[in-house]
């Protein structure tokens, strides 16, 4: 291994993946034609992506439906070639589906599945156990620590087609894990679980994270879950980086404004544009309002020593208001 790779769990350099899609005719002539001689076009799903991530970091894979993080997401487990460009993951080149490299890893995508059907997980386990050559002191300690952290003792001997969606997504991870591999890559999750279960598996993350140091490279349409789980984003539209950085830098780059929301006790709030304060909501004596963040604390100080404060909250715009942003500029941007 190079000095980049032993730095580096996952490398990517000028990364593309291209697919040929068929191109469907209208009319019956037409169609006919296409019939014979089919039509294509080409779609650039990833393009030009360089990744460079650090072994035990947790990196939230942003993008829009289409934007090309699944085949990403596949590329760098070993399930797509690349058109072009390299990857290096742990020092395997992942396509070549050295043995060693599949039991570094493992890939979690919310709406596939690793159980079997017909069984019930804990003889998916089982099987999972020899694929990967457990002994039988690992198997037994690592699955009672997950059964233990997923809370799943009461699904185990259940048909995995009667489990609910929530006991289903645990008992995934569960497998997914059992090798204890050293890069996670999760696609969506917590995708269809209520916001009970979503918490219960970001805390499992958090936690698994916390004892065994996984590289994670998570995609996700909950905000939530990248907020709690991530600090470094990776935001890619039409298959181009669009920003990568932490997610401190990301609500500084776009949106330089803190919200503020005030209930007095009596009497009014005077929002002043000229003190760069922008009302969003007002309803009695509760406001919401936008300000720049660099004026916040001289306005909470200001609000307070009028002694009519009955709460005051601060806080940063939604992080789907501020990643939409980037969906709709107009070039890739990168800090």
């Amino acid at each position: 291994m190079n000095e980049q790779q032993h730095e580096y769990a996952i490398v990517s350099s000028g990364l593309n993946r291209e697919f040929k899609v068929r191109l469907k005719a209208e009319g019956l002539a037409a169609s006919l034609r296409n019939f014979f001689a089919p039509a294509h076009k080409t779609v650039n799903a990833v393009n030009n992506l360089d990744l460079q991530i650090r072994p035990g970091d947790i990196v939230g894979f942003l993008g829009p439906n289409g934007a090309g993080k699944t085949t990403t997401l596949k590329m760098l487990s070993g399930l797509l070639v690349p058109t072009s460009g390299n990857i290096d993951v742990l020092g395997y080149t992942p396509f070549n589906r050295d043995h060693a490299f599949l039991k570094s890893i493992s890939l979690v995508m919310g709406q596939k599945q690793n159980l079997w059907w017909d069984l019930p997980p804990v003889e998916t386990f089982a099987i999972h156990r020899r694929i990967y050559g457990l002994t039988d002191a690992e198997y037994k300690s690592r699955i009672s620590e997950l059964i233990d952290m997923l809370e799943i003792v009461d699904c185990l001997e259940t048909q995995t087609r009667k489990l609910s969606l929530g006991q289903r997504m645990r008992c995934e991870l569960a497998v997914s894990l059992l090798h204890q591999p050293q890069i996670l890559f999760l696609d969506e999750p917590t995708i269809g679980l209520d916001i009970l279960m979503q918490k219960k598996i970001r805390n499992f993350l958090l936690d698994y994270h916390r004892r065994f140091k996984p590289t994670i490279l998570l995609t996700s349409h909950y905000m939530d879950d990248v907020a709690a789980l991530a600090q470094r984003v990776i935001v890619i539209d039409h298959g181009n980086k669009v920003f990568d950085g932490y997610l401190n830098d990301l609500t500084h780059k776009m949106h330089p404004e803190k919200i503020m929301s005030v209930l007095l006790n009596n009497g009014e709030f005077i929002c002043l544009p000229e003190e760069g304060c922008r009302l969003i909501h007002h309803d009695g004596h509760h406001y919401r309002f936008m300000l720049d963040r660099k004026r916040v604390p001289e306005m909470a100080a200001r609000l307070y020593a009028t002694g009519n404060i009955a709460d005051l909250t601060i806080e940063d715009p939604p992080l789907e208001d501020l990643i939409g942003q980037l969906f709709t500029s107009d070039k890739p941007t990168r800090p």
